[in-house]
């Protein structure tokens, strides 16, 4: 199980529809991501359906943070995207709700995210791209012992202005460089 003494990491439930649509129409989210455009519940529910499928098939894997004294209530959620078998290495991206942020919950996710992908999946390593500006995840990725590998100067417009995509990269494994 995907547990600490604090979180629970589970897969999507229909239940977490709302939730779930709520976040992914927020659009002061969205200058942390690629979206554009609303989701509808539709497509939203048909998304957690086939969650239930393997990361080998889709992947990609969505777990819903929930409080271990609470766990039908997601706090944010934790995604791996871009799963490869090959290369052993996936993104990692995470979103905590708003009344939820500075409890020290991500730490604790991404720390369990970090042992899934190295102990059940044998990545090599995770990575992540994080606009300039969102200082929130930086403290967070570093502390987690993500290395700044690189940058793409001015690649995110947000409002009039243009901040960089900075580069993170955690070795899972780093015995296997020697």
């Amino acid at each position: 199980m995907l547990a600490d003494e604090r979180i629970l990491l589970r897969a999507p439930e229909p239940e977490d529809l709302d939730t779930l649509y709520r976040w992914e129409n927020d659009t002061k989210l969205w200058q942390n991501g690629n979206t554009m455009a609303p989701l509808s519940k539709y497509i939203l529910r048909e998304y957690i359906r086939e969650s239930a499928k393997d990361i080998y098939t889709t992947r990609q894997l969505r777990l819903m943070i929930v409080l271990q004294e609470n766990p039908a209530v997601p706090v944010g959620a934790v995604d791996l995207f871009d799963f490869d078998p090959l290369h052993l290495r996936a993104g990692v991206g995470i979103l905590m709700d708003e009344k939820f942020r500075q409890q020290g919950l991500a730490v604790n996710s991404i720390q369990l995210v970090l042992e899934y992908a190295r102990i059940q999946l044998g990545l090599h390593q995770l990575y992540c791209h994080i606009t300039s500006n969102n200082l929130a995840s930086i403290q967070l990725f570093e502390r987690m012992g993500f290395i700044q590998t690189g940058s793409k100067k001015h690649w995110t417009r947000i409002g009039t202005g243009w901040h960089d995509e900075l580069i993170y990269q955690c070795l899972l494994i780093p015995e296997q460089n020697k």
